[in-house]
This record gives structure tokens, sequence and C-alpha cells, in this order.
């Protein structure tokens, strides 16, 4: 049976393509996905989700690991994902559009890989669609795990009570679909809906935010450990230490260009469109684009939010340092990729 519906999904997934590319080769948008269709894509995603990430005990490591490697892999939710880049945040304001709330750029295997799976799946979802975004909006019902171990977040949400409220109480992941593409444009979570069956509710107390991103535990790790792709990559990756390296570099380099003054999680500029570079795995998610912008000299900005040019010398020492990273990181997800076809 979910063999079956696996191929379903493909087939339709491969249908909607190819409709749309040559809809845009006769130079006319492609027919609206019905809702019908785009429910029938969503149902193998959902049913994957709770067999792969299960309402289990917040506090689960065993059931967390699980959840991450297949949604890190190729995943339904992962494939369904547009590319290069999708947008992920808390839905605060249900009746705020999406151009308006504040969202974080992600590529898809790093929102796959580091954020979904802190959640857990009963398979239960809703379409409709939103006016307003010409937009469907698939509601999926899921609970948040948190009582996991502070290394096993992304990055300490508790920097930010009213962030770390809704990831806590989040009942719903909101998934916003464009009605040509079939694609996953931005994925929200909320606090509204119904609580799910199953979760044992109680308030986690985190530890304080002292101002640190990274940190060193009492047995001399770095912190977040799943920033250091622990647990996405293989643990014999042999260029994971290459990772580690030649990120540390392209830091000193993104904290002298000051960088790192603005791409952090509690985005002190206020960006509509935050793009995090303080850890290994957020900055290998992004770090083509980031190049890209430094070549053509479209950051930083000065005190009053206006593009100031980058000193030469640092903008040198950036690309470089920031190339070496790319280098590694696409070496190290070549290696995963053949390890994943050779099995």
């Amino acid at each position: 049976m979910e063999r079956s519906a696996s191929i379903f999904h493909i087939l339709a997934k491969c249908t909607l393509l190819l409709h749309f590319c040559a809809g845009m080769q006769l130079g006319w948008a492609a027919d609206r996905v019905n809702q019908t269709q785009i429910e029938q894509n969503l149902q193998p995603m959902a049913e994957q989700l709770k067999k792969n990430c299960p309402i289990s005990e917040p506090d689960n490591q065993v059931a967390f690991e699980n959840c991450k490697k297949s949604l890190f892999s190729q995943s339904l939710i992962r494939q369904m994902m547009a590319q290069p880049v999708i947008l992920w945040g808390r839905q605060n304001d249900a009746s705020l559009p999406l151009k308006e709330t504040h969202l974080t750029q992600f590529s898809p295997d790093i929102l796959s890989g580091l954020y979904l799976p802190l959640f857990m799946f009963n398979g239960q979802f809703k379409v409709s669609f939103n006016e307003k975004e010409k937009l469907y909006q698939a509601s999926l019902s899921a609970a948040f795990r948190n009582r996991l171990q502070p290394g096993q977040f992304p990055y300490p949400f508790w920097h930010d009570a009213n962030k770390w409220s809704v990831y806590e109480n989040a009942r719903t992941i909101l998934l916003w679909i464009d009605p040509y593409t079939a694609r996953i444009r931005a994925i929200q979570f909320s606090a509204a809906g119904d609580p799910v069956a199953g979760v044992t509710s109680s308030k986690a107390n985190p530890p304080a935010f002292d101002g640190q991103w990274l940190w060193t535990d009492a047995k001399g790790q770095t912190q977040p450990a799943v920033t250091l792709f622990d647990g996405l990559y293989r643990s014999d990756n042999p260029y994971k230490p290459q990772l580690d390296k030649t990120y540390r570099d392209f830091a000193i380099a993104l904290r002298e260009s000051q960088c790192l003054s603005c791409h952090v999680p509690n985005n002190p500029e206020k960006m509509k469109r935050l793009v995090l570079l303080q850890s290994p795995a957020h900055a290998a998610g992004e770090i083509q684009r980031v190049l890209k912008s430094v070549q053509e000299k479209k950051m930083p900005l000065d005190d009053l939010g206006v593009e100031k040019e980058l000193d030469a010398s640092l903008m040198k020492v950036l690309l470089e340092k920031g190339g070496e990273f790319e280098k590694v990181v696409n070496t190290a997800r070549n290696w995963e990729l053949q390890q994943a076809n050779s099995h």
C-alpha cells in the first residue's frame, strides 16, 4: 500500500511538472492545480511524516534521530519544497500577509534536517485555498519536542520568550503551496489548532540565554551539535573535520566584515527575509548565495540601512575563505550522495 502510494505520488509530480514546463514553453501559464490534486500529493507525504516522525515523548532522542535522518534524506516533504530556498518562521498573526511577515530563508536540506525534525506528526492534515495569498494552505497537526537537550536545537530558541512559547505550544505546521507548481514556498509553525492526542504536555525550563549562538559544553564539545552536521552527515564522512575548520576561518572573515552583526537569529536589523550564518550548517545552506552577494557588493549595510562598500581587503578575504568553505561543503555533500547511491 505504501509503495503504491509513493509510485502514485511520483507519477503525479512528474505529470504536474511536465504540464507546467509545456505551458511555459508555449508562453502561457499552466492551469492551476486543483485542490484534489494537492491533497493527493500531500497524502503520501503526511503518511511518511507519521511513520518516520510519529508522536512520542518530547525528550525521546532516538525518535528524534530517526526523524532527522529520514527528513534530511530524500523525504517527500523535502522533494516538494521550492528550490533553491524556502521560507520558515512562526505565525503570530494569521491576518498578516506573508510578504509582511518576518521569515528566515533556508535551503531545503537545512530546513528539513535541522528544523522540521523538532516536530512530531500524526498524519492528519487539511487543505484550503487562501484567496489573499493566492496560495494553497495545508495545515498539518503537529507537536514540538520541547524537552530535547539544548544542543539538539539549531540555536537557542529561548533567546526570545515569544518565539520559544510559539515553538513549545505549536500544534500546527502550515505549508504554503504554489497553485501552479505544487511546490511548497513557505512553512510556518503555529500555536493555533487542537492539541495532538498522545502528547505529554508540560513546560520545559530551558537554560538562560547568554548571548552565544555557539558554545562549548562541559565535555569540551561545540554546541549545538546539530549545526556541526551531527546526525545529518555520516559519522565516517572524511570531510567533516574540514567543514569545521573552513567554517571557523570563514566565520572570522564574517565577523571582521560585520556580517555576523546582522545574520544571526535575533535579527537586529529586523530583515523581512533573514539569512542565518552563525553556524556551519546554516552557512553551508547559504554559502553560494552569500558569495554572490559579496561579489555583487550587496552587503553590508550602514547605520541607515543603506548598502555600503566593503573594504577591498576584507572582501578579498571573505571571498577566499568563503570559497574554501564552499568547496568543502560541496565535496562533503557529494561524498554523502555517493554513499547513498552505493547502498
